[in-house]
């Protein structure tokens, strides 16, 4: 524990059998538990996962965001901590973050990797779509985001109840920030934190198509924040209406 805090971290994993190893026993002392949600990896990420002290979820349907909602319904903790499973993130650094969550009053950190401590831990392409679709989320919600996709968040558990998450791929990284900027206000914060190059392998991913998705998802994300916003408050005002009506 944290203090009073029961803590969990989540890591979403997929071949990763070096990087999950790494990422786990970098978990500080304190943390009461480790689930990792395995998506059907073909090497040894659950064996080396549970060896190493974490709860493996072998999850068959694939999807970032779906892995991180399972490993949220399974966390019995009240401080979530989440973090790739290639061993970017610094997860020993959760103890401080949520020292700084109790003092500032905050419910969601999101950890920023931006101003990188070594650039040769990302490569400028990634650099460069990651600071622009910053920017966008930045621009469409008026609210600054330095790292908009971070992998590593710190969150009290009972925020979740707050905000509406309906993604179940990639987007969800980008989605739960804006959420949790839009709903939750003073109470969501950015923390600085250093970024390491990867463990293991790189995957084969395809940055152009993936951007491009989480752009148009950042507009329609925001499209659908407005509306919502806007249905609330339209309804509000025909209750009102109806209750001055009916009024003596």
């Amino acid at each position: 524990m944290f203090g009073s805090h029961r803590t969990t971290l989540v890591i979403p994993a997929l071949n990763e059998e070096e990087g999950v190893v790494a990422t786990i026993e970098r978990a500080p002392d304190g943390i009461d538990e480790v689930i990792v949600i395995d998506g059907g990896s073909s090497d040894s990420t659950k064996i080396n996962a549970e060896r190493a002290g974490a709860t493996v979820i072998v999850q068959l349907v694939r999807g970032y965001g779906l892995a991180y909602k399972t490993g949220f319904i399974a966390a019995t903790g009240d401080i979530i901590i989440t973090g790739d499973a290639d061993g970017t993130y610094p997860v020993e650094l959760a103890p401080q973050i949520v020292a700084e969550m109790d003092r500032r009053g905050l419910d969601f950190v999101s950890c920023s990797r931006f101003p990188l401590a070594d650039r040769q831990s990302m490569e400028s392409l990634n650099q460069f779509g990651n600071r622009s679709l910053s920017l966008l989320g930045s621009v469409v919600s008026l609210k600054y985001f330095r790292d908009l996709l971070s992998g590593m968040w710190i969150f009290r558990k009972r925020a979740l109840s707050e905000m509406r998450v309906v993604t179940n791929g990639w987007n969800f990284s980008a989605e739960i920030k804006l959420e949790a900027a839009h709903k939750l206000g003073k109470r969501f914060a950015e923390v600085h934190i250093p970024y390491r190059e990867r463990v293991g392998m790189t995957h084969n991913v395809r940055p152009f198509r993936i951007g491009g998705e989480n752009a148009l998802f950042i507009i329609y994300k925001r499209i659908s924040q407005l509306y919502r916003a806007y249905a609330m408050r339209n309804s509000e005002d025909q209750i009102r209406a109806r209750r001055g009506d009916s009024a003596p």
